[in-house]
């Protein structure tokens, strides 16, 4: 069976805004950074497990990330018995503080 997908608030605001602001570098890319976040939801459907844990989350909530190909983000997710929850589509090297897309 194939958990059903949720993304939490944050998460899809940060995955909207990204894709926008890479198209606002070059038509098409923005679409690319979409296909490659969808991509990496499809793996990490596949086998849930792939993802590392994420450093500094307590052990007992299986919180795990996997890189994005092409882009500098990680998809950050939460399975659970009934979903696949993306807690956030984040920046590999900037502070969740900093908003560079602007």
């Amino acid at each position: 069976m194939r958990l059903r997908v949720h993304f939490e608030p944050e998460a899809d605001t940060e995955y909207q805004q990204a894709g926008v602001w890479y198209e606002g570098r070059r038509e098409g890319l923005g679409l690319e950074f979409f296909d490659e976040v969808d991509a990496t939801i499809g793996r990490i459907l596949e086998f849930p497990r792939l993802g590392a844990a994420v450093p500094r989350v307590p052990p007992d909530l299986p919180v795990r990330r996997l890189a994005v190909k092409r882009f500098p983000y990680h998809v950050v997710y939460l399975e659970t018995a009934e979903e696949l929850r993306i807690l956030a589509v984040a920046h590999r090297k900037l502070p969740r503080s900093v908003d560079h897309r602007r």
